[in-house]
């Protein structure tokens, strides 16, 4: 059994790429391997916070991790901030983190372009809290996107450094995971790169089926194929890759030979495209809204999950004061 750790930022909510790049299988990995999963509040605070929005964030995510089918009496589910540790791990580990390398990371520089005017140290140390997060339950698996790669690479530096100066095998190099297949990629609707909260090109889990009309019906698309079997530009293969996951064999092979006759109407394959989302998302949505609505519920999850957090935490962070010589009197 290996531990396996993944988080999700607090500043919005799931949708489509979540649930099939990742969710669907942490449902599975839950009763095979040890696993944390997280909200990432802290992590959210690096750049424009709103204190009102907070707490219905995470409250959000939370209900959805559960409706997408975690389980809290198997799984670890817990809330960033509400572990101490995390921040104690954080601030050792950026001892030995330098200045240069954390300035060098991709995540960085595309961050102070985007907000110059807001580059705080939280920003720089990113990918140091990261790596907390991942080396404070000495995670063995971590399933990360192409964006998070480097932030893992780095996490694997900080261990190898730290066990290199203090001369122990303490830390894992948390090595990325992909289930053991090739990751399911879900595109966005806006022609290019992957479906995600920031792009405003996703479909969430809880949007309301008129919501997931509209955006499918929006979504890019050419003047279509001009001659029998051609290649479907990038715009067009994600629609499809997206009606890959959520319609049948017979609706993708239907829709496949229209393209191949050139005699596809975009109108009628997005309609049909939108339904199938609405009937795969439809459940989840369901189980949502009554999650969201029991707050006696939420709280015991949050509960339970900071306990055990906790105690794996305060196990790690102990050994690691001891290792770095911080003892008590």
């Amino acid at each position: 059994m290996e531990t396996v750790l993944s988080g999700i930022r607090s500043t919005g909510r799931l949708h489509l790429g979540n649930y099939f790049g990742a969710l669907r299988n942490f449902v599975k990995m839950q009763h095979t391997d040890r696993c944390f999963f997280f909200i990432a509040d802290y992590h959210s605070l690096t750049t424009h916070p709103d204190p009102k929005a907070l707490h219905g964030n995470v409250k959000n995510v939370l209900a959805e991790y559960l409706a997408a089918g975690l389980d809290p009496e198997v799984a670890t589910i817990y809330i960033q901030s509400d572990v101490p540790q995390v921040a104690e791990l954080s601030l050792l580990l950026s001892m030995h983190a330098y200045i240069g390398e954390l300035e060098r990371t991709a995540s960085f520089k595309d961050k102070i372009r985007k907000q110059p005017e807001n580059v705080n140290a939280g920003l720089l140390c990113y990918p140091v809290l990261m790596a907390a997060d991942i080396l404070l339950h000495r995670a063995t698996r971590v399933p990360v996107g192409k964006d998070q790669e480097q932030h893992l690479e780095l996490t694997r530096r900080f261990a190898r450094r730290f066990n290199q100066i203090y001369g122990t095998e303490f830390f894992p190099e948390s090595q990325p995971y992909n289930f053991g297949e090739a990751s399911v990629k879900i595109p966005g609707l806006d022609g290019t790169g992957k479906m995600g909260k920031s792009e405003g090109n996703g479909i969430f889990l809880s949007d309301p089926d008129e919501v997931i009309r509209k955006k499918v019906m929006k979504a890019v698309t050419d003047s279509g194929p001009t001659a029998p079997d051609s290649p479907m530009p990038e715009v067009i293969a994600n629609l499809f890759t997206i009606m890959k996951a959520v319609s049948t064999p017979d609706t993708v092979e239907h829709f496949t030979g229209l393209w191949n006759r050139c005699e596809i109407r975009y109108g009628d394959l997005k309609k049909q495209l939108a339904e199938d989302i609405i009937k795969t998302v439809a459940p989840i949505r369901a189980n949502i809204g009554d999650i969201l609505a029991d707050d006696a519920y939420l709280h015991k999850v949050a509960s339970m999950g900071a306990e055990r957090a906790r105690a794996s935490a305060d196990r790690t962070v102990s050994q690691v004061r001891e290792i770095m010589g911080i003892t008590r009197f």
